[in-house]
């Protein structure tokens, strides 16, 4: 693997230089802010704390993805992404489900089978195209939801809200590329005909 490949997957990079990416860049704060918020929130408390501290990292590894964007930074961006994931449903498992670790962990496992399973399914998908890799996150979340909604309806609704947000970002991050690209083609043909109107 080439560690220092450069990486364009992104409308506003235009350049391969760390700063060619700054509002991306500067968005990842939004992820320190949440981490700062809910580490306060929790008291920064078992795998709450955890999932702070990954949140952290996550905003890190995508600020370090959104300005080098390269090969070793998009693993820097995904890892922690793959982390949160894990954490989050072996703490799902464990304390909303009430399984005890070893049977809450290969469930938690299992994420990987199905992540296999469905990661083809949904590159299948017109449109989604690298965001195929993340889809199977908001189904896993919708159907802990779904099983929950008896016997814990309102983390049922919470969890739902949650995979309708993750649907909502994967559905940006899908259309970045094809939305930028057509509306810089909409722009020079604007500008072109503002050029013949003159």
């Amino acid at each position: 693997m080439e560690w220092t490949r450069p990486i364009d997957a992104y409308c506003e990079r235009q350049d391969p230089g760390v700063w060619a990416e700054p509002v991306n860049a500067a968005a990842n704060a939004a992820f320190l802010l949440a981490a700062i918020i809910m580490w306060r929130r929790t008291g920064g408390q078992g795998l709450a704390g955890v999932l702070c501290v990954i949140l952290a990292a996550t905003g890190f590894g995508s600020f370090l993805f959104h300005t080098y964007a390269q090969a070793w930074a998009a693993i820097a961006d995904v890892l922690p992404v793959l982390a949160y994931i894990l954490v989050y449903i072996f703490a799902v498992n464990r304390d909303v489900w009430r399984l005890r670790p070893w049977p809450a962990a290969g469930l938690t496992a299992l994420f990987f089978p199905f992540a296999l399973a469905t990661v083809p399914l949904f590159r299948m998908l017109p449109g989604l195209g690298s965001s195929a890799a993340y889809a199977p996150v908001p189904l896993l979340i919708l159907v802990y939801a779904w099983l929950l909604r008896r016997r814990f309806p309102e983390t049922a609704r919470g969890l739902a809200a949650g995979a309708c947000l993750l649907i909502l970002s994967i559905t940006f991050r899908a259309i970045d590329l094809p939305l930028c690209g057509a509306l810089m083609l909409g722009w020079m043909i604007e500008v072109y005909h503002r050029h013949l109107a003159r």
